[in-house]
């Protein structure tokens, strides 16, 4: 659908495949947590930071996809908007913020279809967001819900990011998935030929324009992989 709400728009990516899950969840966005798909949550925890309206970023499985989202959203009084990136199988995930560009504007949240966040962890990134690029980081190095194989690692210093990617050597916090951004990670995406979000991050890293905003003890899950669902239907308590 096509909405005229104003105030900041929370980008959604949900276009990847989720092969990582796919032998216990075909449609990584669509697996149920707690009674509800994984949309569902995502859009749920975007209305709780502000967001006026979400916008989903569709690739893979798109038209269940899209159901399911515009009934959460639907029940919940959220407008929401589709994009597709038809390159989904072949590009980074940046290339699927880069298909949201015309729903981007200073303030937009952006998270991963594929994370629980808890309504204190955006509303705390919101609060202490302050440059054109903000990531909500968590400093508990070896919590055990995080997979310190895969999940992305940041460096920080003085409030900025330093560094980010799943490789650093040396970090200090974990990428919680959930940003705060504008149109200036859309230049810094336009620059690179096939970007990944962590290229953009990394470019206005640089700059000096890319902030860590420490989430404290709020929950959060990246529900990636079976064992990542187990504990999310185990233990996951977000309002």
């Amino acid at each position: 659908m096509t909405t005229a709400v104003s105030g900041p728009a929370a980008i959604i990516l949900a276009a990847g495949a989720g092969s990582r899950l796919r032998s216990v969840a075909p449609v990584k966005p669509l697996v149920d947590v707690g009674g509800r798909p994984l949309i569902a949550h995502a859009l749920a925890a975007m209305q709780a930071g502000g967001a006026a309206r979400a916008v989903v970023v569709l690739g893979y499985r798109a038209e269940a996809i899209e159901a399911a989202a515009a009934s959460a959203a639907s029940g919940a009084g959220l407008p929401v908007d589709f994009v597709h990136n038809p390159h989904w199988e072949t590009t980074p995930n940046g290339v699927s913020l880069l298909a949201a560009r015309a729903h981007i504007g200073p303030g937009s949240l952006l998270m991963m279809a594929d994370h629980l966040l808890s309504p204190q962890l955006v509303r705390r990134l919101v609060e202490g967001a302050a440059l054109p690029l903000a990531l909500g980081v968590d400093r508990r190095l070896g919590h055990p819900h995080v997979d310190e194989a895969d999940v992305t690692r940041v460096r920080t210093g003085d409030g900025r990011i330093r560094a980010i990617g799943k490789h650093l050597a040396v970090y200090d916090c974990y990428d919680t998935g959930l940003f705060r951004i504008g149109p200036e990670l859309v230049s810094a995406l336009d620059s690179l030929r096939s970007p990944g979000l962590s290229d953009g991050v990394s470019i206005l890293a640089g700059a000096g324009l890319a902030q860590a905003v420490d989430i404290g003890d709020a929950p959060w899950l990246d529900v990636d992989d079976a064992r990542a669902l187990k504990l999310a239907r185990d233990e996951w308590r977000a309002a």
